[in-house]
């Protein structure tokens, strides 16, 4: 299909990091710093701490990539202030249980271009090493949610379990799946193999089938149809939900005001719509959290239902204030 080409090309936009050196002086018409330091927000969600992890961002061609008149598209994101291409957010969760350490979706790693791939700075960031991780949700597949997961070779979170969809694991980790699709394609098969093999061949990977109970307070729940296992997760403590969503949303400006919008990385777009338009409709009426791995950064709120779509309602900047 189109969009792998697509993001090949708007993956390779150039990111220019500007150092600062520590003696040198500035005047008050001098930037200190060229880059946004935003690696991790954490808040408190019961008895869970959750902290949002920034991979970076990246460009997307939108006007491309939506379904619907580019003209359209070009419109609404002016709208808001924004333009293609857009500055879209990739984001991973970790969750504190006060028992364990779980990480939804591990970013890039080194399959996308130069602006992705800092989960695991801000990971450190946020006092956490990568070995004290105790489990990885994966929302799905595909590269810039699987690709943090090995470095040459090698686990980078080495004392984790590996949960998935088994029809994600069934797909993209098939030798007979890859190589029945397009030559433009197969690297989608091959950045998921490179992720998880050293996993699988650790026996550290957990299969689960469609919506069930992961881990105390944790839930699966089946949202296939932007990959043929795509999961998003629901958090419960103490009276308090978050759904982590991954890809049911990409453009955040449009998808909520118009849900019916698809996009070219559905497999399934008829099946992806349903199941936003389902997740959305249930956060919506038990004011639950929402955590969005496109959101823009940190990728966290709450949905508001109006008569045809939602409105987006970021979450307020707070400090944290700890249970434990």
């Amino acid at each position: 299909m189109k969009i792998f080409n697509l993001i090949r090309i708007c993956l390779l936009y150039p990111v220019v990091v500007c150092g600062l050196s520590l003696t040198s002086q500035a005047n008050g018409t001098e930037s200190m710093a060229k880059l946004s330091s935003s690696g991790f927000y954490r808040l408190q969600l019961g008895e869970f701490e959750v902290t949002a992890l920034s991979d970076g961002t990246v460009d997307l061609p939108m006007d491309k990539l939506l379904q619907q008149d580019a003209d359209k598209t070009k419109a609404q994101l002016a709208g808001v202030f924004l333009a293609t291409p857009t500055e879209t957010s990739v984001n991973g969760y970790l969750i504190n249980t006060g028992e364990e350490l779980v990480l939804v979706d591990t970013g890039a790693g080194s399959l996308f271009g130069p602006t992705l791939g800092n989960i695991v700075i801000s990971l450190r960031a946020a006092g956490y090493k990568p070995s004290d991780v105790d489990h990885i949700l994966l929302t799905h597949l595909h590269p810039d949610h699987v690709g943090g997961l090995a470095q040459d070779g090698e686990r980078v979170f080495s004392s984790a379990m590996i949960h998935a969809d088994q029809r994600d694991l069934d797909y993209w980790l098939s030798e007979a799946e890859m190589n029945k699709a397009p030559e433009e394609n197969k690297g989608f098969f091959q950045g998921a193999m490179a992720s998880l093999n050293p996993y699988v061949n650790a026996q550290k990977v957990v299969a689960f089938d469609g919506s069930q109970q992961i881990l105390p307070g944790i839930k699966a729940n089946a949202t296939h149809g932007h990959t043929p296992g795509h999961t998003s997760y629901l958090l419960e403590s103490d009276g308090q939900a978050m759904w982590v969503i991954g890809d049911l949303i990409h453009a955040a400006a449009i998808q909520f005001a118009y849900p019916e919008v698809t996009i070219d990385f559905d497999a399934s777009p008829e099946l992806a719509l349903a199941q936003r338009s389902r997740i959305f409709g249930q956060a919506a009426n038990s004011k639950a959290m929402i955590a969005g791995a496109h959101l823009p950064f940190p990728g966290l709120g709450h949905l508001v239902k109006l008569q045809n779509g939602f409105k987006w309602i970021p979450a307020n900047y707070q400090r944290l204030r700890s249970k434990r």
